[in-house]
């Protein structure tokens, strides 16, 4: 299975649980299965992680995704099926989206979409919650994934399946 993490996977671990610099067993735990080919991130989603402050000494985020060999890992080498998007964008959230909107849904029909791609060997990982009263921008990931039957699952979720633990490279 090839997960396919949200930004806030990253973003969320760094900033509520797993620092990188007090928790480097995570980072090196996402390095190892990114290089194995389970774990990958579409390349309009990392653009959302490179989009930090770029104060290297400050976002320790940003500064771990600059690291040699990090974008290398982790970004899905894959063109985007954009006819795939479009579907997702007006039959997922709406067909009268406006700008504004679309900004709000920002990329995860991107996201989506590279899940959409096979649907039984890929799996969407998000922190979002399903919220199924949810319309229009309001949609979460997990809804639309479910929608399309893209294969979804939380953060949570992920980390039993890949089995993560601090003393991982130790087994």
């Amino acid at each position: 299975m090839l997960y396919l993490i949200d930004s806030n996977c990253l973003i969320m671990a760094h900033n509520q649980f797993y620092p990188t610099d007090r928790v480097p067993e995570y980072w090196n735990w996402v390095r190892h299965h990114a290089k194995g080919g389970q774990i990958k991130m579409p390349s309009e989603i990392f653009a959302e992680i490179k989009e930090g402050t770029h104060d290297l000494e400050k976002d320790l985020l940003y500064s771990w995704v600059q690291e040699p060999g990090v974008k290398d890992d982790l970004v899905l080498r894959e063109e985007c099926d954009f006819t795939a998007v479009q579907d997702i964008l007006i039959n997922g959230y709406a067909p009268d989206l406006n700008e504004i909107e679309i900004a709000k849904i920002g990329r995860d029909p991107f996201l989506i979409a590279y899940g959409k791609a096979d649907l039984s060997g890929r799996c969407v990982v998000s922190h979002e919650t399903s919220s199924r009263d949810a319309k229009r921008t309001r949609r979460k990931i997990p809804d639309v994934c479910d929608q399309f039957g893209v294969q979804s699952c939380s953060f949570w979720q992920f980390l039993r399946k890949l089995d993560f633990r601090t003393s991982w490279d130790l087994a």
